[in-house]
């Protein structure tokens, strides 16, 4: 998923409290007891553990993505909760081997990089090659300039993203230097980056083909820098050349790399990339879970989070901790609340990374659970406390929201912000394929906690970087919702609130839905 700062969408924010006096809890039992398992009894750490650190990253169509999914089976149905399964496609299956990089010349170094996910390989053994740059817009002059220096990356590694001056973060430049210093640092920064976009722009070559073109053209491999402006972190996903190695490099190395070739002084470096990739597209799940309701058991509550990641890190807040919040929101929900009214179901979704496919699929596969929804809830930002509940355009869901939070205990809603009733938009996150139907998916957005730098997308997104307090306190608030939800005897109406016309014009509406692929091959030809 992409991180969500929080948009002017023509919502009106509020307190829960500001809408509805906060009832006291302890006169629900339900709630009592969904409190004390959730906040006293917590598994989220332990189940955390098995998911980041031993099953690891579960990039779509992997192993470790289908080795998750049965974890997630095992896991409910020895709580008693009936789960399954679903397959709603196939994918490519790559698996990530050894991989490397080390600078033999003009010294030696081992360079900090990761092969991108479904990367190709090398040759056994590994392939040493010289490391060259794409050459300045004075130097290239026109895009037979660019031929003629494409003609000679054979057999060579190509630096292609910018490198960049500093790989000091700008808060950390702001803080230390004074207003002058500072300017000059941007200045510099702004400067590189204009000169490595003239470089293509001279060529009329367009930066996101340029891989493709090097594959072409027979190069060793690319090697890339998407530096996420944190102290050594880089966002890294997949590769775009097919049948030539591609590795992320740190920006310190990145840079480094740059220098040497940009002064004449011939890096060359050692490169391995292994990697296992299935003969065929395997078969890819979601996991789907439900707790049966007793007095109207085809109206749903929905729990939703996406179970797959990038390669790199461990996906732990991406989304590592949505599917803790919601597997442990389950296991709470059937402890103390084992008979609802309506059924609630969870959806843990693969092909998130990938646009969404996983839900989209189970959304136009599952008529009936659209028209029963209740209400869905989604989470996909982070380890931080759920801060923002966003109803996305369902004019008469806050109301609805604002009765179910003043039911809950107050330490768990203190920070939380009601948008009420906000518009119809993307999200880019699973909610989205709900939303889109007119079925009520409601976004739970979580405070940052250095998401958007330090551990979206990036090699740093690790167990260490989960706080279990928070963690513990939004599943249990789901779970609370989940309980609200299900007792309450009116279903949410569907109405949607959409953007007028822009200043600027445009048409405005309700965010269309997508068609999800079914497999990679399908998805590579639209």
């Amino acid at each position: 998923m992409r991180p969500f700062p929080i948009l002017a969408l023509a919502a009106f924010a509020v307190a829960p409290s500001a809408l509805l006096a906060q009832s006291n809890p302890t006169n629900d039992s339900v709630v009592a007891k969904i409190y004390d398992e959730g906040m006293h009894h917590s598994q989220a750490p332990r189940l955390a553990q098995v998911l980041m650190d031993s099953i690891g990253p579960r990039l779509t169509g992997s192993a470790a993505n289908r080795a998750a999914n049965d974890w997630l089976l095992r896991t409910y149905k020895a709580w008693g909760i009936d789960a399954k399964n679903e397959q709603y496609g196939t994918w490519r299956d790559w698996t990530r081997g050894v991989s490397g990089l080390s600078l033999i010349s003009p010294r030696t170094r081992v360079l900090e990089a990761t092969m991108h996910a479904w990367s190709a390989t090398t040759p056994v053994g590994g392939v040493t090659a010289d490391v060259v740059v794409p050459p300045p817009a004075s130097e290239v002059g026109d895009s037979a300039g660019f031929a003629r220096w494409l003609a000679g990356v054979k057999g060579k590694l190509v630096l292609i993203s910018v490198p960049q001056v500093s790989c000091r973060p700008d808060s950390d430049i702001k803080f230390w230097a004074d207003s002058a210093v500072y300017a000059h640092a941007r200045a510099e920064r702004d400067s590189v980056a204009r000169d490595w976009q003239a470089r293509f722009a001279a060529a009329h070559v367009n930066p996101r083909t340029f891989p493709q073109m090097l594959e072409r053209a027979g190069a060793a491999g690319v090697l890339s820098n998407t530096w996420s402006r944190g102290w050594g972190v880089d966002k890294i996903q997949s590769a775009r050349a097919s049948t030539i190695p591609s590795f992320d490099v740190s920006c310190e190395d990145y840079s480094l790399l740059a220098r040497l070739a940009e002064h004449g002084q011939h890096p060359r470096v050692h490169a391995v990339a292994e990697a296992t990739v299935a003969p065929k597209e395997s078969p890819v799940f979601n996991t789907v879970a439900q707790i049966r309701g007793t007095e109207k058991p085809s109206e749903y509550v929905m729990l939703s989070a996406h179970l797959d990641s990038w390669d790199t890190g461990s996906g732990a807040t991406d989304n590592g901790t949505g599917t803790i919040t919601m597997l442990e929101a389950m296991r709470i929900l059937k402890l103390s609340y084992p008979h609802p009214k309506r059924t609630i179901l969870v959806g843990h979704w693969s092909g998130e990374e990938e646009g969404d496919i996983g839900s989209n699929a189970f959304a136009a596969d599952h008529p009936e659970v659209l028209k029963g929804l209740q209400v869905l809830f989604n989470q996909d930002n982070g380890t931080g406390e759920i801060d923002t509940v966003q109803t996305n355009g369902f004019v008469n869901a806050a109301p609805a929201l604002a009765r179910w939070m003043s039911a809950m205990p107050l330490d768990l809603l203190k920070n939380v912000t009601l948008m009420t009733p906000g518009v119809a938009h993307n999200e880019s996150t699973d909610s989205d394929a709900f939303d889109c139907r007119n079925a009520p998916g409601i976004f739970l957005t979580s405070s940052d906690w250095s998401y958007t730098d330090y551990t979206w997308h990036t090699q740093r997104d690790t167990y260490d970087k989960v706080n279990f307090d928070e963690v513990e306190r939004n599943a249990t608030m789901i779970a609370e919702f989940a309980y609200e939800a299900s007792e309450d005897p009116n279903m949410i109406a569907r109405t949607p609130r959409v953007p007028g016309v822009g200043r600027r014009g445009g048409a405005a509406g309700v965010p269309a839905c997508d068609q999800a692929p079914r497999s990679w091959a399908t998805a590579t030809r639209r």
